[in-house]
């Protein structure tokens, strides 16, 4: 099991097990982070710094779908 998520998360790129971009981070709540596949770069800035958001584009993402966290966020292969 990986880490768990936390509002730490916010900001980071999530990608696949090949390293494909898949967006970022929004919003951590739980054990759930909702990924925007599409940030602007104003998003992109408001979730580095902190200001998490979420909105009906995101996808949710849990924690038993994640291969690791680090300095970005990677989906395992087994979704």
């Amino acid at each position: 099991m990986t880490a768990p998520l936390t509002d730490d998360d916010v900001g980071k790129t999530v990608v696949d097990v090949a390293g494909k971009e898949l967006g970022i981070v929004a919003k951590v709540d739980g054990r759930r982070a909702f990924v925007d596949p599409n940030p602007s770069v104003a998003e992109q800035v408001l979730a580095s710094v902190g200001w998490e958001g979420e909105d009906e584009e995101d996808y949710v993402v849990t924690e038993d779908m994640l291969e690791r966290v680090d300095n970005e966020v990677v989906l395992s292969g087994e979704l």
